[in-house]
């Protein structure tokens, strides 16, 4: 027993191994609940209950930085309010992807909650190994701070100043034709199939054909790939410390696939919001070089400042954009599941 008290005691990337796994519990406890308990039936989630379920991410969100506060104090728990919202901003840009890739495949509402289930498990894994290995790095090489603050500086002039018009290409992106060079593609859906078997002629032999929904899959997971470019680097220029971004990018990126229900069909509402969401990469990226120069601005500034920008650019976007007359919870699509 003393040696598993002394094991769980042992500090790993910023917090103990026991710490580490309870979040973990927590994690897997919530994606459980969510798919097995909230959406184990292939139907469309509803408006309402989409807007529940993010509410309730949310206040897990707000609830956890709570609980750092009072363990850690301001030092984690303002850069990890602040990661969260810089992570759960960026995430719009990954609901509009979401939807490009749902309606290239034609993937109907009712089986698109199965897709998102997936791809966000394998974000968070994904994203999990780029942070450690981010926090590793940055330890090691502090000028790759500088790197990314100029990386941010960059990317938040090039999202102020793109054509709003501009969309994902899915028809002609890399992993497309990458799929499609080296596997057969069913061009209908299977059910709520990945893959299926088909026999070869005159052959005992299967082969396997991906279905819509797996390229839908594998298009959205590579799609995260490139917004990480962005995203991690915005949160390792907040904070170095592997648990407080981990944690942060874990609680935003639950509770993309309920955001993204409630959100399809009013993205139009989030119009001038990628300014603001322009404006705070850039104070970012600046704050880097600021705080080497003149000295650290505070966690409690930076949060501040973060939610001002972005609480303006949100009001502002609503303000000046009409409410959609589509509703999600119509899904014209539906009809031609079997």
């Amino acid at each position: 027993m003393d040696i598993l008290i002394s094991l769980l005691q042992t500090p790993v990337f910023g917090a103990t191994i026991g710490l580490w796994s309870v979040l973990l519990v927590v994690v897997l406890g919530l994606i459980i609940f969510d798919l097995g308990v909230l959406n184990k039936e292939n139907k469309a989630i509803s408006f309402k209950h989409s807007v529940k379920l993010t509410l309730f991410y949310i206040a897990c969100s707000i609830l956890f930085g709570v609980w750092i506060w009072s363990q850690f104090g301001s030092e984690r728990s303002f850069p990890y309010f602040t990661a969260y919202l810089v992570e759960k901003s960026l995430s719009l840009d990954n609901v509009f992807v979401m939807s490009i890739i749902f309606s290239y495949y034609n993937i109907p509402l009712a089986y698109q909650h199965r897709v998102l289930f997936w791809g966000i498990l394998g974000v968070l894994i994904l994203r999990g190994i780029v942070i450690s290995l981010g926090t590793v790095l940055t330890a090691q090489f502090g000028w790759l701070l500088f790197l990314f603050g100029g990386l941010l500086i960059y990317t938040g002039v090039r999202i102020f100043m793109s054509d709003e018009d501009d969309e994902m290409d899915v028809e002609n992106s890399q992993i497309t034709k990458v799929l499609t060079a080296n596997f057969n593609v069913t061009n209908e859906l299977q059910g709520n199939k990945f893959i299926i078997w088909k026999p070869l002629e005159k052959k005992f032999l299967k082969k396997i054909h991906l279905t819509p929904l797996f390229m839908a899959l594998i298009t959205i997971e590579f799609a995260d790939v490139l917004f990480a470019m962005d995203s991690i680097p915005a949160v390792l220029s907040i904070s170095t410390d592997t648990f407080v971004i981990l944690t942060s990018n874990v609680f935003a990126i639950l509770g993309l696939r309920a955001m993204y229900f409630m959100l399809a069909s009013l993205l139009e509402r989030f119009e001038y919001l990628r300014y603001a969401l322009s404006v705070v990469l850039i104070f970012i990226g600046a704050k880097v070089f600021y705080s080497h120069i003149f000295g650290e601005i505070s966690p409690l500034t930076s949060l501040l400042i973060t939610l001002t920008v972005l609480i303006v650019g949100g009001v502002v976007s609503f303000m000046k954009t009409k409410a959609p007359k589509v509703d999600i919870t119509s899904d014209t699509s539906e009809k031609n599941i079997k």
